[in-house]
Formats: structure tokens, C-alpha cells, sequence
């Protein structure tokens, strides 16, 4: 059996990659897509996830892997955070409203859809 911290590195340096190498590449005209894209799929994914472990489609270790270690290091609030200060610091405040609200709206909404088309899956 390999130790949880270990399933947790594993998936968190798969995520982070992936978030470097699609976040940045996405960002355009001082909007942060790439951010916000990561942060909504994550939230999109770790919904469904939440039902599959749930409903024993994913083991513990799974979860740790996928949902731990990969989504928690492919999504980014602190990313997130400093983004909309970097807006706010530079006179964009209708972006940073709307970043600000598209993310905390839009990730809970995805979370949610996620959760349903799970148990809409499983049952």
C-alpha cells in the first residue's frame, strides 16, 4: 500500500504541470482565462468526484490522487486572489468585478452540475 502523502505528490505534480502549461497559455488581454478555466473545470470535475467516492466508483487512494493532489494543485485560489488585486491595483475594477463574481458563482454552479450528471451517472 503505498502512504497517502505520497498519492497526494503524485497527483499534486500532475496537476500543477497541467495548470502551468494551460492556465497562462489561455490568459488574453490582461484577463485571466487561463485561471478562471482551470478553477471552473476543477470545480466541474472535483463535483463529480465527490459522488463517485462516494458511491464507491472511486477507492480513498483514488480520490487522493485525482481529486487531492491533481484538482487541488490544477485549481488556484491563490492565483486567483492576487489576479483580482493585480485588476483592482490597475484601475480594471469592472474586470476584477466580473472575474470576482464569474469565479464565485461559476464554481460552485459547475461544482454543482458535476455533482448532479454523477448521480445522474450512478444511479
Amino acid at each position: 500500500m503505498v502512504a497517502p502523502v505520497v498519492l497526494v505528490a503524485v497527483g499534486g505534480a500532475f496537476g500543477a504541470v497541467l495548470r502551468w502549461s494551460v492556465a497562462p497559455a489561455a490568459d488574453a488581454e490582461g484577463v485571466p482565462w487561463g485561471t478562471l478555466g482551470v478553477n471552473l473545470l476543477g470545480s466541474l470535475l472535483l463535483g463529480a468526484m465527490t459522488v463517485l467516492l462516494a458511491e464507491a466508483v472511486l477507492s480513498r487512494e483514488q480520490a487522493l490522487v485525482f481529486g487531492t493532489g491533481l484538482l487541488g494543485a490544477f485549481t488556484t485560489m491563490s492565483t486567483f486572489a492576487v489576479e483580482v488585486v493585480r485588476m483592482v491595483d490597475g484601475g480594471e475594477q469592472v474586470t476584477a468585478m466580473a472575474y470576482l463574481l464569474g469565479t464565485l458563482v461559476g464554481c460552485p454552479l459547475l461544482a454543482w452540475i458535476g455533482w448532479a450528471m454523477a448521480e445522474a451517472v450512478v444511479a
